[in-house]
């Protein structure tokens, strides 16, 4: 089944040299390797024996933050395959992760997730470990415990976009990512419910991908001003909260006034540098 390998990036030629050597290792490959770079006109080389296309865009006045949204729809119009695979740049797909994620494509119209796991550190210098290795080297998410694998299910809110597979016929009936969402948050959850909407159920994988270390932030105050206004955006269109966890905790340090089982969301105070600089963790997710 032939199938492309769709990437956002901005300023991680690490990551991303650590990304195409997995897709290297790959039990099956891809056809091309396609690098969407958001605001990263001069980036760093990389190498890869697979095609690899590489597509440049701008963000505009109106786009606060990365265009997450609008280069993953680019990377995706782009791919001359019928089978579209997205990575995180942060990811390094395992050796069975595009066999297996392809394999859920084969059985079910679906929107297919791989499983995350994420490395307590970074990588040390030269060539990138194995799967054994970085198996050792990284820990599953605890959130992902309890979700059924491998069969269709209705659990769309927990459908993550660091690493999934759809064929591109779905991609264009769901019409791509949502861009009224700019920068952190959302855009992904609004994918997935776009997704149910027309009918297309979420698979949960045993397709491994590994997913970088770069450090965290708990709660992740850096991204505050795009959680509030993408969470608003969200609460319009579908009527419920997305993010709740993250908004909890906004709440309880003062800075929204907020409830789940509301409709309003009101900034009180913007989080100041301290706060964000506490915030700030090298935990793996």
């Amino acid at each position: 089944m032939e199938f492309s390998v769709l990437v956002i990036a901005h300023q991680r030629a690490g990551h991303l040299q650590r990304l195409l050597d997995g897709v290297q290792r790959s039990s099956v490959l891809p056809q091309e390797v396609i690098v969407v770079y958001m605001d990263d006109p001069y980036p760093e080389p990389v190498s890869c024996d697979v095609p690899l296309k590489a597509l440049h865009i701008q963000s505009t006045p109106e786009e606060s933050g990365l265009p997450l949204a609008r280069a993953r729809n680019i990377a995706a119009a782009n791919a001359s395959t019928k089978q579209l695979v997205f990575l995180d740049v942060d990811c390094i797909p395992s050796a069975q992760a595009f066999e297996r994620l392809l394999q859920a494509l084969g059985e079910h119209s679906a929107l297919a997730m791989a499983e995350p796991r994420y490395l307590k550190g970074p990588i040390a210098s030269g060539p990138t470990p194995y799967d054994f290795t970085l198996g050792e080297l990284s820990v599953p998410h605890h959130a992902r415990a309890a979700l059924p694998t491998d069969v269709p299910c209705e659990m769309h809110e927990h459908f993550w976009s660091l690493g999934f597979a759809i064929s591109s016929s779905d991609f264009k009936r769901v019409r791509g990512f949502c861009l009224e969402y700019s920068g952190y948050g959302a855009e992904d959850t609004d994918f997935a419910f776009t997704a149910r909407r027309h009918g297309i159920p979420v698979v949960f994988t045993r397709a491994v991908v590994f997913h970088q270390h770069h450090g965290v932030s708990k709660p992740p105050l850096n991204h505050f001003d795009a959680i509030v206004a993408n969470a608003s955006k969200f609460h319009a269109r579908w009527g419920v909260w997305p993010m709740e966890g993250w908004l909890t905790a906004f709440a309880h340090m003062g800075l929204l006034r907020w409830a789940s089982d509301g409709r309003t969301l009101e900034i009180l105070q913007h989080p100041t540098p301290l706060q964000i600089q506490h915030a700030r963790s090298q935990d793996a997710y």
